[in-house]
């Protein structure tokens, strides 16, 4: 039996008397698109620190291709092959949209981040990934662009980019869908589900529900740090607990 890509067991993380996140397992097979969705304060952004080393776990521990990262670097777990993005924007403004690329393409190589920007000592192969992921992301005519002068929409697109230019086997999204509009939001989804369908395993944050019920092939619900439920789409919409912690709210999904 093949193991899961990604496998986070018994997670838990307090902040003094906070509990964050408290008990949570979860399963990411190779080539699935999961969602995990909550309310706001259910610990999501957490769990997903957790899992890519920018926050330790209080207990439990994080598995990824059968090897334990809990406590690795986060850059260490990046190069492993865990690419993510970030809620709140992280683009580098005054730097051009290729160059913030590039700091996701220099990862895989082995070079230092600071000593090949400093020198100018990009490989050729990490500009190949730089100008593939730009490529996939509709950002190639803006290459050479400050990333400031980007509209809100195009620097979604390049936080993904960078995450891609590492050459993920698992890409972890925190919200990627926050402050598009309708019309974006959709191109979104179609955008993801084309990132799936060319085998990139994705775990997704959002709020959208439109976006996440209409991609993912299943998702976990966080509440109050705890996972309630984990289940296909058509199961989670009628799940007695998701209706009372979330769905049911009517909070703007």
């Amino acid at each position: 039996m093949t193991a899961p890509l990604l496998e986070p067991r018994h997670l838990t993380r307090r902040f003094g008397g906070l509990t964050a996140v408290s008990d949570v397992t979860l399963i990411v097979n190779k080539g699935e698109l999961v969602g995990l969705i909550g309310p706001n304060g259910a610990g999501k952004t957490t769990l997903f620190n957790l899992i890519s080393g920018f926050t330790p776990p209080s207990e439990g521990e994080v598995l990824f291709k059968g090897q334990r990262i809990d406590g690795v670097k986060s850059w260490k777990i990046a190069r492993l092959g865990l690419g993510r993005t970030f809620q709140n924007l992280r683009v580098f403004p005054n730097m051009s949209v290729f160059d913030n690329v590039s700091v996701g393409a220099i990862g895989p190589s082995g070079i230092g981040m600071l000593s090949a920007l400093k020198a100018n000592a990009a490989t050729r192969a990490v500009s190949e990934r730089a100008e593939a992921a730009l490529e996939a992301t509709g950002l190639a005519d803006v290459a050479s662009e400050l990333a400031a002068n980007l509209p809100y929409g195009k620097r979604k697109y390049l936080e993904i980019a960078r995450a891609l230019a590492l050459e993920p086997e698992l890409l972890i999204l925190d919200e990627p869908a926050a402050g598009l509009n309708d019309t974006e939001t959709s191109a979104l989804a179609r955008f993801i589900k084309s990132l799936h369908a060319k085998g990139t395993t994705v775990l997704l944050v959002e709020h959208d529900m439109t976006l996440v019920m209409g991609i993912c092939e299943r998702i976990a619900v966080l509440a109050s740090g705890r996972k309630i439920a984990d289940a296909a789409p058509a199961e989670i919409r009628k799940d007695p607990a998701v209706l009372e912690a979330y769905l049911g709210t009517g909070e703007d999904a």
